[in-house]
């Protein structure tokens, strides 16, 4: 398995459909959470997007996986960035 950062970038007139979907969306991650595909995750603090941290076998498997994200499925996720991350020291080091 592999460590991927996934950056999701959000557009402001979209945050009362997301507000309206938060709940459904963070139940996704949790369930993802609680089978170690999610490492971590959380929004930015202006509201701009958010940085999850998933273990996959690879970009495409993890593509697939994140199609199904209620954000996704609604087009609440106006831009996305996936890179393979490889942790060195800290929390993460057992997932390189």
């Amino acid at each position: 398995m592999s460590v991927f950062v996934v950056e999701y970038v959000y557009e402001a007139e979209t945050a009362a459909a997301r507000n309206e979907l938060l709940p459904t969306h963070r139940q996704w991650l949790k369930e993802r959470v609680d089978s170690g595909r999610v490492l971590s995750s959380g929004p930015y603090v202006d509201g701009a997007g958010a940085l999850l941290l998933f273990t996959a076998d690879s970009e495409a498997a993890l593509l697939e996986e994140l199609k199904q994200d209620p954000f996704n499925q609604a087009g609440l996720v106006s831009g996305m960035r996936v890179k393979e991350w490889k942790p060195l020291l800290g929390a993460f080091t057992e997932h390189a």
